[in-house]
């Protein structure tokens, strides 16, 4: 990687570990504590959180009738969801081991905590419980997606592309032949290390991939 895309792909990691920074300090200013993976609010707050909840009822009512009847359409969405689930971690169950290459962690990518929040009520947290899901997974299917494209194609297309995922940056330049022949066998054998995953170190010519926490 050029050592100048490579000073910017630090300053992209260093932009994320800045905002888990600000994220941690509104956790304090919200007097939540992360303990064993679950998330405790102080005995005042917890009261103060059911004071605020809107009844179930009041929510229908006060809501909006488009969004109600879309409702069904949006939740039909839950059986390819899990089907997709399903068939990517099958597919990284047998192909990853045969490429050699470390499986992504699905668990890292799942964050299902919103609907244990005291001023949501029963829809709003089965809302919540879905919008997690559904990200998590894309996140997840994502990162798969990532690992399976720097071990068959780590090439950048030829125009921009917005939002591209985080191991883009470490590809080979649309055109490079000679960097192409030369450059995947290295890039093939960062996915078969422990260390490409957890984004503590940074594989020489390979970059850093930031695991999302």
């Amino acid at each position: 990687m050029a050592p100048r895309v490579e000073r910017f792909v630090d300053r992209i990691h260093d932009a994320e570990d800045h905002l888990a920074r600000e994220a941690k300090d509104h956790r304090r200013r919200w007097q939540s504590r992360v303990r064993r993976g679950q998330v405790w609010f102080d005995k005042e707050l917890r009261e103060t959180h059911r004071s605020l909840r809107q009844s179930i009822p009041a929510y229908i009512l006060e809501g909006d009738l488009f969004s109600l009847l879309t409702a069904p359409v949006i939740y039909s969405l839950l059986l390819p969801l899990v089907l997709l689930d399903f068939w990517v971690t099958l597919y990284q169950s047998v192909c990853f081991p045969i490429y050699r290459m470390t499986r992504v962690p699905c668990r890292r990518y799942f964050a299902i905590d919103r609907h244990k929040l005291a001023y949501l009520n029963g829809i709003e947290k089965v809302h919540c419980t879905f919008c997690s899901y559904a990200n998590g997974l894309l996140a997840y299917i994502c990162e798969v997606a990532a690992r399976t494209e720097q071990y068959w194609c780590p090439i950048k297309h030829a125009r921009v592309i917005p939002a591209p995922h985080q191991r883009y940056q470490v590809f080979l330049d649309y055109g490079d032949a000679p960097g192409y022949r030369k450059e995947l066998p290295a890039l093939r054998h960062a996915m078969r290390g422990p260390g490409h995953c957890t984004g503590a170190k940074r594989d020489k010519g390979v970059g850093r991939v930031h695991d999302g926490r």
